[in-house]
């Protein structure tokens, strides 16, 4: 017998409510996604006098 448009069972809700759960982690472990990007060049600091810059 098929089940149409019917409620999902306990095992899916559980399922979904784990996926929505490890997702989450996820996401809040990652945070921020991406830094914005910096449009300039911040001046050398004075550990950086070994490397080379092109300007």
């Amino acid at each position: 017998m098929t089940r149409r448009h019917s409620e999902p069972t306990p095992e899916e809700i559980k399922e979904k409510q784990d996926l929505d759960e490890a997702l989450e982690e996820g996401l809040e472990e990652t945070f921020p996604g991406s830094d914005p990007v910096n449009v300039t060049q911040p001046p050398p600091s004075l550990g950086d006098g070994h490397v080379k810059r092109s300007g």
